[in-house]
Order: structure tokens, then sequence, then C-alpha cells
């Protein structure tokens, strides 16, 4: 979960509501006809409720680079040798230090460290003897990306 993204949009999206509220407050409630206040301010709450909703969702996505990886990456395998538990995260993954043999089709085999977060239902699979599914980046074969 990329949580300074989502702050960045639940902060962006606040700020916005409290100008809207702020212009609907300060001009249009005295413009309205009487008796739809009550409907006006539970349309402004839904319309917050949503914006925060969606942009929560946009903001958990991976980033541009990571899908461009994801779709254009060269598909190879990584093997486990090491995985060290560094710390718990804040959804109940663990930050862990992955040893990695890693090959890709074509290219000599190489070594090299990444530190992933592993979710408690993958814990299984991210043990040391493992092959994981990568996506490397033919530029730069330093960047991969784990597919899950």
């Amino acid at each position: 979960m990329n949580h300074p993204r989502i702050v960045r949009t639940v902060c962006f999206i606040s700020v916005s509501y409290v100008i809207v509220l702020s212009i609907w407050l300060g001009w249009l409630i005295d413009h309205t006809a009487p008796g739809t206040i009550p409907y006006q301010v539970g349309g402004l709450l839904a319309a917050y409720g949503s914006a925060l909703g969606l942009g929560m969702m946009w903001a958990d996505r991976p980033t541009r680079s990571e899908r461009r990886l994801a779709r254009h990456g060269l598909e190879g395998w990584a093997k486990i040798k090491h995985a060290q538990p560094i710390r718990r995260t804040a959804d109940n993954g663990e930050l862990t230090e992955l040893d990695l043999a890693l090959t890709v089709p074509g290219s000599e085999s190489y070594t090299g460290k990444v530190l992933y977060e592993v979710l408690p239902e993958n814990r299984d699979r991210f043990v040391a003897g493992e092959t994981i599914s990568i996506r490397v980046d033919p530029r730069n074969r330093d960047r991969i990306l784990i597919c899950p």
C-alpha cells in the first residue's frame, strides 16, 4: 500500500471539499430554495465520500513505471536463496529481504537482493528454495518486478 500517495490524495480532496463547502456556505446557500438545505448537505457529503473512495483507489494503483514494467518487462524467474523478515508492515505483512538468484532467458544469470512486502497469504511462497516469477526491465536488469 502506497501510504504517502494516499495521504496526499486525501489531503487534496479534503482541501478541495473545504473550498467547495465555503463557496456553498458563503454564496450558494442564500440563493437556494427553502427546505432544500438538508438535501444539499447530503449531496455534498455524498460527493465528498465518493471523491475520497475513488481518490484512494486511484492512489493505491501501481505507478506508471511499474505498470509499464509489468507489460513490457522480460519474463524470468528467481530462486530465493535466503529470506530474512525485517519488520511488520501496517497492513499485517512483513517487509522481507530476499536474496535471489535471477534468471532471464537469453542472458546470464545474476544475483540480487530485494526488499519486498510479503502478505500473510503469500508467506509460504517466499521461503528459501522456492522459485518465483519476475519481470525484468530490458534496459536496466537491476530493476525487477516480482509477480504475485
